[in-house]
């Protein structure tokens, strides 16, 4: 059996190609990963300045649609409404969320409020306790209401039954009064 020795320089040599071919792989794969990176974040920022939200990006104001005046009207159209858009005035960011009518009343709420990572996904709010001014847009008509948070009382019962019949949700008065998830009264501003 004989052995050949290969030069050192020839060994260097192919080291150095490998390292450039996986240099070009890694590269060509961060690029190709950048496209669809580019076009989501794209998409996000430019539903930031959009009448309302979509699918899946909040939006700007809501602009279009009758500003309801007048009386409240029977809320109880809105068993049939599976999501609405919400703006808070402050900041002017617009959001899909579900809503649910009890006793005359409707209400909003946001649940996974009880862990930091679900703070840190649901600014809203946070930011409607601080400032409670929203637009609910339903069925293309804006209601101007203020956002109040409930988070004790026999009223629970009632929206908590209200939500749950409606959507496939597990709240409960005791999840909300526990600050797992916050509910908020829509009422009228004024």
């Amino acid at each position: 059996m004989e052995f050949t020795l290969i030069p050192l320089y020839l060994i260097h040599d192919q080291i150095e190609n490998v390292m450039r071919l996986v240099k070009r792989i890694i590269i060509v794969a961060l690029c190709l990963l950048l496209i669809p990176v580019t076009a989501v974040a794209t998409a996000g920022a430019k539903q930031r300045f959009a009448d309302g939200p979509n699918r899946v990006f909040s939006g700007g104001p809501l602009i279009s649609g009758d500003l309801h005046t007048g009386p409240d009207p029977d809320w109880s159209f809105v068993s049939e409404v599976p999501t609405i858009e919400m703006q808070l005035l402050d900041p002017p960011q617009s959001r899909r969320i579900w809503i649910a009518e009890a006793n005359g009343k409707i209400y909003v709420w946001s649940g996974y409020m009880g862990n930091t990572i679900g703070r840190i996904w649901k600014q809203w709010p946070l930011q409607a306790e601080r400032d409670g001014r929203a637009i609910l847009r339903i069925n293309g008509v804006r209601y101007e209401r203020q956002l109040k948070r409930i988070q004790s009382g026999s009223e629970l019962e009632a929206i908590t039954a209200a939500i749950t019949a409606k959507y496939p949700s597990q709240t409960t008065r005791a999840v909300v009064e526990a600050g797992g998830v916050w509910v908020f009264e829509a009422a009228p501003r004024g």
